[in-house]
């Protein structure tokens, strides 16, 4: 049997890896979803190296942190529960699964709701976005209470975050594309803009990869995730672009080969391991590798992007500073190329 056709350097991935920790350990983060999925990645970097300096980094800044306070909770802020169940593991201290089942508790009593349980999207205290559901709540909700549940043995946990995958499938997967719609409005019963935008299918994508490795085939859910992911991951490896990366508009060739979208979509192609997807991985290895600078700053990530108007104010989203998205989502990235098997889950 041939192993992994997908070539790299090793020692190199992993001094692109550090450089990228590097850099991001020197933004200046809130509590907040940016930091959530930069820590996500750093979290993700140690797993594979085991470098006691990223570690070390995460639990000062997180203790640090606690001792000024802790903003109110939001659904996305809730992402920084990530972090909190690897430094639980990592450490063994139980403040921050304590903090981490706060998170949960938040999400499963407190948290906006609409129509069968699912979240509302929420960055603010205010309601910014009456019942609407945006893909991005899958990485920092769904994901999140699905492994608290799978660590806590907590079957409502489980059944709620299984719930969260089904709702924003239901609204947000295209039936014709495949792909996911950015955003669903429930009030106008519409997808707004109704654009494929390419992190939005990065959100849904890796949270989907992440969730087959938690739970088994004897939930119904899996066999339902595993259909939406397997049909999505198709459409997608047919989008990319020559240069191995993928359009802010998946649609759309003239709107801007986008990093983020294109790490995180790479991330999901790996952790799913279907053998043929080898080939996209190999060239999206090369295309972000392409967008990571000396000092580890990964280059043309898209600003933060609510639900657009239209098409045309997609391709005018400024891509020109350092995003905690984007080192995060690259980060996860070139960790899940370092623990590839292509065979993983099939």
């Amino acid at each position: 049997m041939n192993g992994p056709i997908i070539q790299y350097d090793e020692q190199e991935l992993k001094q692109v890896l550090d450089r990228i920790v590097k850099r991001t350990m020197q933004i200046d983060f809130t509590w907040d979803w940016p930091c959530g999925v930069a820590f996500y990645g750093i979290c993700k970097a140690w797993e594979v190296t085991g470098n006691q300096e990223y570690l070390d980094f995460l639990v000062q800044w997180v203790d640090e942190y606690l001792t000024i306070g802790l903003p109110p909770l939001t659904v996305n802020a809730v992402s920084m529960g990530h972090t909190l169940i690897t430094l639980h593991e990592a450490t063994g201290d139980s403040m921050y699964l304590d903090l981490a089942v706060q998170k949960a508790e938040y999400l499963r009593h407190q948290a906006v709701r609409f129509g069968e349980g699912v979240f509302q999207h929420t960055v603010s205290q205010n309601n910014d976005f009456p019942e609407q559901a945006w893909a991005d709540t899958l990485f920092m909700a769904a994901y999140f209470l699905l492994r608290m549940g799978v660590k806590l043995q907590n079957e409502e946990y489980i059944a709620d975050g299984l719930n969260q995958y089904y709702w924003h499938e239901e609204f947000l997967q295209d039936e014709t594309t495949n792909l996911y719609y950015h955003g669903w409005n429930n009030l106008q019963q519409n997808h707004m803009s109704g654009v494929f935008w390419a992190r939005a299918n990065a959100w849904a994508a890796l949270t989907m990869a992440e969730a087959l490795k938690l739970i088994n085939y004897l939930y119904p859910m899996f066999m339902r995730i595993d259909g939406s992911l397997r049909d999505q991951l198709s459409a997608l490896v047919r989008l990319q672009s020559p240069e191995g990366m993928w359009h802010t508009i998946l649609t759309d060739d003239s709107s801007y080969l986008e990093t983020s979208a294109s790490a995180g979509i790479a991330a999901s192609l790996a952790i799913y391991g279907h053998p043929l997807h080898q080939k996209y991985i190999q060239k999206a290895l090369q295309g972000i590798m392409g967008q990571i600078a000396p000092d580890g700053t990964v280059k043309n990530v898209s600003a933060g992007t609510a639900v657009m108007k239209d098409p045309e104010d997609y391709k005018q989203v400024p891509r020109k500073r350092i995003q905690g998205w984007g080192q995060g989502l690259t980060l996860a990235f070139l960790a899940a190329l370092l623990q590839y098997n292509p065979h993983s889950n099939r």
